[in-house]
């Protein structure tokens, strides 16, 4: 039974979409390089098109890799918007001097299982922490959330900046945001609400990858870089 006397609860909903796949990397780390990305497929930005709300506010980051693919939605039939503002506190975290090194091998060298460069409060040299990088994307998702309250916000971005969010709304645990896969033009929604004296969220979905539905098309991958062979181990 409704009660005309309780406040009405307010649902901000945020559409997370990740950059399409970076080609010219040559297989290394490219943390907060502005490269571009691969938007040939048009079978994938026609389906994330459907499932995104229209009439939302959007955003991306500071990097040319979220415009060009937020461009690639629009020229599949997406309505563009009248404006993206870009928040450069969307960006990816900037790993300073991995940034460069040969992902693969970065990678084969960390501890089995590992979800990230580093553990969350590792600087890189020269760079940032996941935790610099989960604080400043924090701190833009709630004045987003005040500023644009009750609407659906569209953000193009990247994979340690979604994770960040998942981790916020996964109640302010960054670490647990670390376990989530975050693909290529994956779409991942949150919503924010907000009622007197409470505020919560929900994950509706997380890593959505529309296209998949299209038997003719195979799914997104960017590949980690050349196989990198581990060293020949002598037994004693």
């Amino acid at each position: 039974m409704s009660n005309p006397g309780k406040p009405a609860a307010v649902t901000t909903r945020w559409w997370w979409v990740r950059h399409a796949p970076v080609r010219e990397d040559a297989g290394c780390i490219y943390g907060q390089k502005d490269l571009g990305c691969d938007t040939s497929d048009r079978v994938v930005f026609a389906a994330v098109g459907k499932i995104l709300p229209r009439n939302a506010v959007w955003y991306a980051s500071n990097l040319k890799r979220t415009h060009q693919t937020a461009e690639a939605i629009w020229a599949a039939g997406f309505p563009k918007p009248a404006a993206m503002p870009h928040e450069k506190a969307f960006a990816e975290q900037h790993l300073g001097e991995w940034q460069g090194m040969n992902r693969a091998a970065f990678i084969a060298s960390l501890p089995p299982g590992s979800h990230w460069f580093a553990a969350i409060d590792e600087r890189a040299p020269g760079g940032e922490s996941f935790m610099d990088l989960y604080n400043r994307t924090v701190g833009a998702i709630e004045r987003i959330s005040a500023e644009q309250s009750g609407r659906d916000v569209i953000v193009v971005a990247h994979g340690g900046t979604i994770r960040a969010a998942v981790g916020f709304a996964l109640g302010g645990l960054p670490e647990k945001g670390m376990a989530f896969d975050i693909d290529n033009c994956s779409v991942t929604r949150l919503d924010h609400v907000a009622s007197p004296g409470r505020n919560i969220w929900r994950v509706p979905m997380v890593n959505q990858q529309p296209w998949i539905a299209d038997a003719s098309h195979n799914a997104m991958h960017q590949p980690a870089g050349p196989e990198v062979v581990p060293p020949e181990t002598k037994l004693a």
